[in-house]
């Protein structure tokens, strides 16, 4: 009887775990914004890939009850230790929270196949891995940035987005959300900075952004650990969830039952295979 490797059951479980996620996505806060990929690749069947899987499900996991994580996996030499963590947007519900990991996750590994380290931001939520920490290191790299056109953006609205946007500047906190009704604003920081990298990262973004797209209708300024963008006129995509809407609470909570009902199965999955490789040790004493 031929062992099954450790290595084997936790591949098997995460991609298991990850095909049932190429679905359609359920709301806007899925919608895609930016990836990226370090240049380096692992060695497929490594110990660093054991230790990936372990954290990507980790981090699906953790989103069916938190709206951020980190975590270190540690390996037996330098080389196998891997850092993650995610990030919701702070006014996404718990199941919206945890369709977004879930379906950034499932689109980490065909946009960065064998990476040793990997980056993806959808609408509502950001996931990142890496195999040299970044955790709690301020990034103000600007890694995404779009503005739309400045035809039909008066002085008036101009200037109610620098107001709007200085008072998001002035708010604190990681999560900050603004304006009025034709001009709004979002900004966020990520869980690991201190509230000081976190005022000197937004700071940062909303300047790039009002220098980079001036008079245009709506912006995105992303870096690396924070992000401030702002709309005016409903002319971009960023609205806080519609949570009244009944078919969409109910896909919702639909698929957050998916992904509980398929992290389950993942370990039960683990334990029967462990009992398996155990029985099979015994035997080939």
């Amino acid at each position: 009887m031929e062992k099954p490797s450790s290595q084997l059951l936790i591949t098997l479980s995460l991609q298991i775990l990850t095909s049932s996620f190429f679905i359609p996505a359920a709301s806007a806060a899925d919608s895609f914004v930016y990836g990226g990929c370090s240049q380096i690749k692992y060695a497929a069947g490594s110990q660093f890939e054991s230790n990936l899987n372990s954290l990507l499900i980790s981090l699906v996991n953790s989103a069916t009850y938190s709206a951020y994580n980190k975590f270190t996996i540690m390996g037996s030499a330098p080389q196998d230790v891997v850092y993650g963590l995610y990030q919701c947007r702070a006014d996404l519900s718990m199941p919206d929270c945890a369709t977004c990991v879930a379906q950034a996750v499932s689109h980490l590994g065909p946009l960065c196949p064998q990476a040793c380290g990997a980056a993806i931001q959808l609408d509502g939520c950001f996931a990142k891995y890496d195999n040299v920490s970044f955790i709690g290191v301020e990034d103000k790299a600007v890694v995404m940035k779009k503005c739309g056109p400045s035809d039909g953006f008066d002085a008036d609205q101009m200037a109610r987005r620098d107001a709007m946007l200085a008072s998001l500047n002035r708010a604190g906190g990681p999560f900050r959300v603004g304006g009025s009704a034709d001009v709004q604003g979002v900004a966020q920081c990520v869980g690991d900075l201190s509230n000081g990298q976190c005022q000197d990262c937004l700071t940062e973004a909303m300047r790039q952004l009002k220098a980079e797209c001036g008079g245009a209708v709506f912006g995105d300024m992303f870096l690396g650990k924070c992000y401030a963008r702002y709309s005016t006129n409903g002319a971009h995509a960023y609205t806080q969830p519609n949570h009244d809407h009944s078919t969409a609470h109910s896909d919702s909570e639909k698929t957050f039952a998916i992904v509980l009902g398929l992290l389950a199965g993942v370990a039960l999955l683990i334990i029967f295979l462990t009992f398996l490789r155990r029985i099979s040790n015994r035997n080939g004493k």
